[in-house]
């Protein structure tokens, strides 16, 4: 479990299919995001595979909840792109209400963390929608650094988005706390 004062991230839980579900299929965050699982029964095989997952030391996600909310309002997972961790991929999916308070910059520092200091990877890439301007914002003012435009990336709604590729690198990591 990774803890801060507005934030808790911990392993999912069948249970929390039915929230994240609806997190997921909340138009201000389907808008940016992969299809999430279609029902809340795929959902809980989302989170059996998770579990496996990690099992095998390839993947690792957190529900995230806040101090202010019984339930989870998003999830961040880390995925390995390469063996060991060397170069992982961040995805998150996190309620437009918790844009606002603090805990996404705070999920954001717990989950780059584990990323570094307990799995060890080297390099953390997370892919964002062009059109995705919170997020983009958020990332820009945790000092995330933006390294490409991914040409027709993202499909959306019968088109193909681009997509910034924003990147983390073990060592100038900017979330580090002091």
């Amino acid at each position: 479990m990774l803890v801060t004062p507005r934030v808790v991230l911990r392993e999912l839980r069948r249970s929390d299919a039915a929230s994240l579900w609806r997190v997921s299929r909340s138009p201000e965050v389907a808008r940016d995001s992969w299809p999430g699982p279609p029902t809340v029964d795929a959902f809980e095989a989302f989170i059996s595979r998770a579990w496996r997952g990690r099992a095998e030391g390839k993947y690792a996600c957190f529900a995230s909840v806040s101090s202010n909310q019984p339930e989870p309002t998003g999830l961040f997972e880390l995925r390995s792109l390469q063996p060991s961790f060397f170069r992982a991929e961040l995805g998150l999916l996190v309620d437009a209400p918790m844009w606002e308070n603090g805990v996404f910059e705070d999920a954001m520092r717990l989950v780059c963390g584990f990323a570094f200091r307990t799995v060890g990877a080297r390099r953390v890439e997370i892919r964002v929608s062009v059109a995705h301007a919170r997020c983009n914002a958020a990332l820009e003012r945790l000092g995330v650094q933006k390294e490409a435009v991914l040409r027709a990336a993202f499909p959306q709604g019968g088109q193909f988005e681009d997509q910034y590729l924003w990147s983390l690198v073990s060592g100038l990591d900017p979330l580090a706390a002091p």
